[in-house]
């Protein structure tokens, strides 16, 4: 048996009615409950648990996805050195929102009824989650300027634009941005710690490739490879804009302003509280520790799909 959780804001898509009846004349058994108010994620996830539900279906854009896993992940309680054996309930992902830029990484489809076909009979496969303080997220993390970015993009323009509200925003954003200061200490892939101090400009800790309206933020991350992919900006002066520029089109750039890096832990502390936006759900702290959490859930995902380490 299958739950669809769908962000109530998309309940009255026919579309949507129309497929999953069909899929259940063809033998697929799914329980559909719409979110309404804050908290509802957490109390279907339990509920679906209680039926012996073995496969949820999140229906919403990157942050109901998000709010899923972490609901999920908050059951099962997964470690940095074990998978989780309490649920092995699988996640599937219904894309219904502006940027959808986790499925849309992962090649999972995005027209309603090819990505119910494929939620209901696609393969599922262990990927990692990442875990910033008490709150799981399963794509991106970003902070600084990158954060405000997205928690301030005004949802009219976001109807209007899609995904490229995000850029546009931005760069009326960035004309007033102070930096934050701060400083960064990291676990490498290699077990190596790197520390940095100064002024950033904007962060993102992904887990998956892409933020932002398409923004690819790490071409090279992978969800099943027990790191996440560092992106950072340092604050820079005007001059220096087309190095910077330069510096962010080579994705194996380590610049002067622009570092990469893969980690296992890191760990952001700032002078002044830090926004940080962990898939659509904001937060602002002092200190944001965050860490990979190996193989801690099952995704609906293409076989093939490049986020895969094969």
């Amino acid at each position: 048996m299958m739950m669809l959780i769908l962000n109530g804001k998309k309940a009255g898509l026919p579309l949507i009615r129309q497929t999953i009846n069909l899929l259940r004349e063809q033998g697929h058994p799914i329980e559909v409950r719409c979110t309404w108010e804050g908290g509802d994620v957490a109390r279907y996830v339990k509920e679906a648990v209680a039926l012996n539900i073995t496969r949820i279906i999140a229906g919403g854009g990157d942050g109901t996805v998000n709010e899923v896993a972490d609901a999920l992940a908050h059951l099962t309680k997964p470690t940095a050195s074990a998978h989780p054996n309490k649920v092995e309930m699988e996640l599937a992902i219904l894309p219904l929102g502006t940027a959808n830029d986790f499925a849309t990484a992962c090649l999972i489809p995005l027209q309603i009824e090819a990505a119910l076909k494929f939620a209901v009979s696609g393969n599922a496969h262990l990927i990692d989650l990442a875990l910033a303080n008490e709150r799981y997220f399963i794509n991106v993390a970003s902070a600084g300027f990158g954060a405000q970015i997205t928690v301030e993009t005004p949802v009219e323009l976001k109807d209007l634009l899609g995904g490229q509200a995000y850029f546009v925003s931005g760069l009326i954003q960035a004309l007033n941005f102070t930096p934050y200061q701060g400083k960064i200490a990291a676990t490498l892939a290699d077990g190596q710690r790197v520390q940095l101090q100064g002024a950033g400009l904007l962060g993102a800790i992904c887990n998956g490739r892409l933020a932002g309206g398409g923004q690819n933020l790490a071409p090279n991350a992978l969800l099943n490879d027990g790191l996440l992919d560092v992106f950072l900006v340092k604050h820079f002066p005007s001059s220096a804009l087309k190095q910077v520029v330069d510096e962010l089109k080579d994705p194996f750039v380590n610049g002067e302003y622009v570092n990469r890096m893969q980690v296992t832990e890191i760990t952001l502390t700032s002078d002044t509280p830090l926004p940080v936006n962990l898939d659509g759900e904001p937060t602002s702290h002092l200190t944001h520790h965050m860490r990979v959490l190996p193989g801690a859930i099952k995704l609906v995902c293409p076989d093939d799909s490049p986020v895969l380490m094969c």
